[in-house]
């Protein structure tokens, strides 16, 4: 039976359960729906510990022993929520008598649980209302229990649309205050995509922020194969496919590192930096470095496409346990040992890195941004950064792409990139570092990637992918060239 509505067997209705209290009762209440608790779980780690919900529902699921339809209703319940977390608070502040910041933060948690059930899944009112109850009883008491009742029972008179239109500005008058509730989007987020994509498509984009993505995987290439991973190939990279059904962790190529899980997008950005041509060819195998290669994904890719062409990667992460993961990705898990096209993994500071100047051929700087072109996979991102952020996001990644231009040997090129298409972290990155030196040009990028149709960045050459156009995150690409001093 569906979780959203389970039957209670052996028990009528408005009777206490007899015998021994059941884990997670209190007075002998009902316990928690499993897959509401996972949900609730969820969003206590965001809150609390500034978890990814991506992350770490695949943890809370296995503790709670939850498959199939259970672990699905909960990942979309945990998930949703999060990306709607906008919409549903202006309509629970129009349910309740005092400003949302007053209500305890848990119970809150319940709510907008509750209300993404109500609005926006098939789950009926009265279930929706009663598992709620028995939530808010078991992990918070049973006090704000009838609170929870009360609420949820207002906002379901109405469904969503008429909700948008009661809470929301009118259209018309305020496009940006009405998008910021009707499509969950904090009011900067709204008008600095608005800025980057244009006012005629950014309810396009920001609906498509909404939508959950497809899992992506990629072939590496040399140790896996398109054909091994099954689903449907994607458009504009040789080497990834669109799952259509199934989890990740059963196909065998991912289990033994040969593949993973990576959006189009990111393989783009390492087949971008592999193609792009060298200038002032060397009588010496090519080096090339991921100056901030933490979690892995992109170092893997690049490791197996140097491997190609005999060249030798290096990865950089600031970050110890973020280096570790670089690491674990690199390693040939059969073997126990890196795997070909690998020189090292480095622990060190992309802004001071412990590498020469002029040493490598090819560098990635995949810069630390506002991860505003990923809330398909990440909605919680929306919600954990603020305006002011940015200014100290663009000042360290001005720093990672001036220094990587240090790294490079003339003739070698650099490929800045940013999971965010807000244009202080694309155009205005780029345009500082080339108006501060004289020994770098900004170069069109050819090949796979200029081969993705409209795609034009806000720079000429440059390259902007985009959820509601590609399929993809709002991948950021730029090429520039390292050449002599005073040729530009």
């Amino acid at each position: 039976m569906s979780p959203s509505n389970r039957a209670q067997p052996g028990r009528r209705p408005g009777r206490r359960p007899q015998g021994p209290r059941r884990p997670g009762e209190r007075g002998g209440t009902r316990p928690a729906d499993p897959a509401r608790l996972a949900a609730f779980e969820v969003l206590k780690a965001v809150r609390v510990d500034e978890a990814y919900a991506n992350l770490v529902l695949p943890h809370v699921l296995g503790r709670l022993g939850l498959e199939g339809r259970d672990a699905a209703f909960a990942t979309e319940l945990a998930s949703g929520t999060l990306r709607q977390q906008g919409t549903y608070d202006a309509v629970l502040a129009a349910c309740i008598d005092r400003p949302l910041a007053k209500v305890e933060a848990k119970v809150l948690d319940v709510l907008r649980l509750g209300a993404h059930q109500v609005l926006s899944m098939r789950v009926p009112d009265h279930a929706a209302i009663s598992t709620s109850v028995d939530l808010t009883r078991s992990k918070v008491g049973q006090g704000p229990a009838g609170f929870v009742n009360a609420v949820l029972r207002k906002v379901t008179r109405k469904p969503l649309e008429e909700w948008v239109a009661e809470v929301a500005p009118a259209r018309e008058k305020d496009h940006d205050g009405w998008a910021t509730v009707a499509f969950s989007h904090p009011r900067w987020v709204v008008e600095r995509l608005a800025e980057a994509v244009g006012r005629d498509q950014v309810d396009a984009l920001l609906e498509a922020d909404n939508v959950p993505p497809s899992v992506t995987l990629v072939a590496r290439p040399g140790r896996a194969t398109v054909a091994e991973l099954g689903g449907t190939p994607t458009p504009y990279s040789p080497f990834g496919v669109t799952m259509d059904s199934g989890s990740p962790a059963g196909i065998a190529a991912v289990a033994e590192g040969r593949a993973g899980v990576q959006d189009e997008g990111s393989q783009l950005v390492a087949i971008a930096l592999a193609e792009a041509a060298l200038d002032q060819p060397q009588d010496r195998p090519e080096t090339w470095l991921d100056l901030c290669a933490g979690p892995g994904g992109k170092s893997a890719l690049l490791a197996a496409l140097a491997a190609q062409q005999g060249a030798l990667l290096v990865a950089n992460e600031r970050q110890p346990h973020r280096a570790g993961l670089v690491l674990a990705n690199l390693t040939d898990r059969s073997a126990g040992s890196q795997v070909e096209g690998v020189a090292g993994v480095v622990a060190g500071d992309g802004t001071r890195p412990p590498f020469k100047d002029a040493t490598f051929d090819r560098i990635l700087v995949d810069a630390p941004c506002t991860g505003l072109g990923a809330l398909r996979r990440r909605p919680e991102a929306r919600w954990r950064r603020a305006k002011a952020d940015l200014d100290v996001l663009v000042g360290l990644q001005r720093s990672l792409l001036d220094r990587a231009i240090d790294l490079t040997r003339p003739g070698g090129v650099v490929l800045y990139a940013t999971c965010s298409p807000v244009l202080a972290e694309t155009k205005g990155v780029v345009e500082g570092v080339l108006e501060g030196r004289s020994d770098v040009t900004l170069e069109p990028i050819l090949g796979t990637v200029g081969e993705v149709p409209d795609s034009a960045g806000p720079l000429d050459g440059t390259v902007q992918l985009w959820p509601h156009r590609h399929g993809t995150d709002a991948m950021f690409l730029a090429l520039l060239r390292r050449v002599p001093e005073g040729i530009s």
